[in-house]
């Protein structure tokens, strides 16, 4: 499948936005070791954890995707995908 760089920034925002969401979760619940989540914390927590997973590896999976059917190297890419974050997203 053909990406296009937009769709590549837009693919690691929402990777970063949903890593920052389990972040939020673990300050918030506390270290489960050190605290009984209740059931429905641990599945909060469990379906963010796997959005994540699932949005980084889409991601990681589209720019690689991109870098094999362009020229540029990854490197590259993934300083202009940075770039790209930085100037749009304030969360970054």
């Amino acid at each position: 499948m053909a990406h296009t760089f937009d769709e590549l920034v837009h693919k690691r925002r929402a990777a970063d936005q949903a890593q920052r969401r389990v972040e939020v979760l673990r300050d918030s619940y506390g270290p489960p070791t050190q605290h009984r989540w209740t059931p429905r914390q641990s599945h909060t927590y469990e379906t963010a954890l796997r959005a994540w997973r699932d949005l980084d590896r889409d991601a990681r999976t589209a720019m690689a995707e991109y870098v094999r059917a362009g020229d540029e190297s990854r490197d590259r890419v993934e300083t202009g995908i940075r770039e790209a974050l930085q100037g749009t997203d304030p969360g970054a």
